[in-house]
């Protein structure tokens, strides 16, 4: 966010906090370029554009964008993700990520991952972080990030509003899929691509401000300031 934003437009009042997993709790960013990487040497693909598009979408997703003509790519997918779950080393949490955790109440809070719910768990878990009771991960939708699907479900099972929401979000697909589903979206770290108007942004949460506390019908209220 730049400096001259006025101040009032850095602060977020919500009930519900929904956070994406990758890149946006947790840095999980040698494990996944690795991967990747060894997909993409395998079939002699262009893994900067990979990198580039696969961010915060299902794996499924992008292996069917990405194999060969002919490819099983169920297969291929299952193959990456059992991969994916052997690999946890220089996965770290963001800045900030522990400690905004801990001062959220927890029955406020979600998780809207791409990844299915082993890997969440093993990520989250080799970051340090505790796992939402709320986890909307891949298995459990439809239609992946962009779609809304993932956001919505989240607030439903949080039984909040939408509008009453907060998500966090690093990808381009993530970001598209919090505004589609009506909920205020915070852009975190370098790869959020353009912003939509309204979108604000954070680097990390190192310097981000939270309270929270009740309203007079007893309903959690949690305010960032950004």
């Amino acid at each position: 966010m730049n400096a001259s934003t006025p101040a009032a437009i850095r602060t977020l009042t919500c009930g519900a906090v929904l956070f994406d997993m990758d890149g946006t709790l947790v840095d999980s960013t040698a494990v996944v370029e690795q991967v990747w990487g060894e997909f993409a040497a395998r079939y002699g693909l262009d893994l900067g554009e990979i990198l580039r598009t696969s961010h915060g979408v299902q794996a499924l997703d992008t292996v069917t964008r990405f194999a060969p003509a002919g490819a099983d790519v169920t297969a291929l997918t299952a193959e990456l993700g059992a991969m994916e779950r052997v690999r946890t080393r220089g996965i770290v949490p963001l800045p900030g990520a522990a400690s905004l955790l801990a001062a959220l109440p927890p029955d406020a809070v979600a998780l809207v991952t791409s990844a299915d719910r082993i890997l969440a768990d093993i990520r989250m878990n080799a970051a340090g972080l505790p796992m939402p009771a709320i986890a909307v991960t891949a298995e459990l939708v439809t239609r992946g990030k962009p779609d809304p699907e993932g956001y919505l479900k989240a607030a439903a099972n949080l039984g909040v509003d939408p509008a009453d929401a907060v998500v966090f979000e690093d990808a381009p697909a993530g970001i598209a899929a919090g505004v589609a589903a009506g909920i205020r979206t915070v852009a975190v770290g370098p790869n959020t691509g353009p912003l939509p108007a309204g979108v604000l942004h954070i680097q990390d949460y190192s310097a981000v401000v939270v309270e929270t506390g009740k309203d007079d019908d007893s309903r959690t209220v949690i305010s960032f300031r950004l």
